[in-house]
């Protein structure tokens, strides 16, 4: 079985020995078995958090450790099984110009070199099901995105509304719903043309996100229309952030072919009643919205 590039960096004693050689070419003979076992194991999954559990279940076998961590900035992910101990050895993983991130393994006690060289023969088995399992979640998140805001789309939100709404009930925790869209967002387009509406999407986009905790979920429902979940956010909260994300957008200005174009929006806020499910948050949320823009718009409106 021949290796993808592993570069090492070991921590023993709490300082880090960086630019150690890269570790490629062919498992070692009576490592390949066990590999292949490992690997028929690891096939077995597309989810990238199962994958890491099971390579470590595996791992553990031939070299005992406290905790497996892998990290993968590009994709912005992090996970960490087990409790982290003092001693550390991670590697990078890299297939040709790909980087997969980075795998660390910790324990109470010092890394050999006969554990390193083990772990090494044995970590070749993990490169090709983690770059399968990285494009599986890469087509996942795509399906969930808007290609022209980067947020998520309608239907990752209605499968939020869904899970945050049980989670609220679990916990008997506080939920709020915001619905907000571009005023006179076709005045905009006719104007200035189709790229400004994009453009104006896009800085508002950036402008919410901007106002909202990295817990709360912002997606673009549709047309010039956005949603905002927030989680633990009682009827007084919501509105404040609405009331807050209204002036932002006010304050906003972008430039197009030379001229400098403002907008401002409308938001509709709604709290999670008991009756409620995920159809009937939405729509008192989106009632709200529409009286705020019969109401004279760039305002907010709150569901009863």
């Amino acid at each position: 079985m021949r290796a993808a590039e592993l570069r090492v960096t070991m921590n023993d004693t709490g300082d880090s020995v960086e630019n150690l050689p890269a570790v490629t070419g062919e498992t070692a003979p009576a490592s390949q078995g066990r590999a292949l076992e490992i690997l028929a194991v690891l096939q077995t999954t597309l989810e990238l958090d199962k994958l890491i559990e099971l390579f470590s279940g595996e791992l553990q076998k031939t070299l005992p450790h406290d905790s497996i961590g892998y990290e993968n900035p590009v994709q912005d992910i992090e996970l960490d099984i087990g409790a982290r101990a003092r001693h550390s050895c991670t590697y990078r993983l890299v297939v040709g110009e790909e980087s997969l991130g980075r795998i660390t393994l910790t324990r109470a006690r010092r890394f050999s070199t006969e554990d390193v060289a083990a772990i090494e023969n044995l970590l070749v088995s993990l490169v090709y099901p983690l770059r399968n399992a990285l494009a599986h979640q890469r087509a996942l998140e795509s399906a969930l995105k808007d290609a022209l805001t980067g947020l998520y789309n309608r239907a990752a939100m209605t499968n939020a509304l869904h899970r945050e709404i049980r989670l609220a009930r679990r916990h008997k925790a506080p939920l709020s719903l915001l619905m907000l869209d571009i005023d006179r967002f076709k005045h905009i387009n006719d104007s200035y043309g189709h790229a400004a509406g994009d453009t104006a999407l896009k800085v508002l986009a950036a402008c919410v996100a901007n106002c909202i905790r990295n817990t709360d979920v912002l997606a673009r429902f549709g047309g010039e229309e956005f949603a905002v979940l927030l989680n633990s956010t009682e009827r007084k909260g919501a509105l404040l952030l609405a009331e807050r994300i209204c002036a932002a957008a006010r304050a906003l200005r972008f430039s197009h072919n030379g001229t400098e174009i403002g907008l401002t929006v409308s938001l509709g806020v709604a709290t999670l009643q008991d009756p409620d499910d995920e159809k009937t948050l939405f729509e008192r949320a989106d009632q709200a919205l529409y009286r705020a823009k019969h109401n004279g718009r760039d305002r907010v409106e709150c569901a009863d």
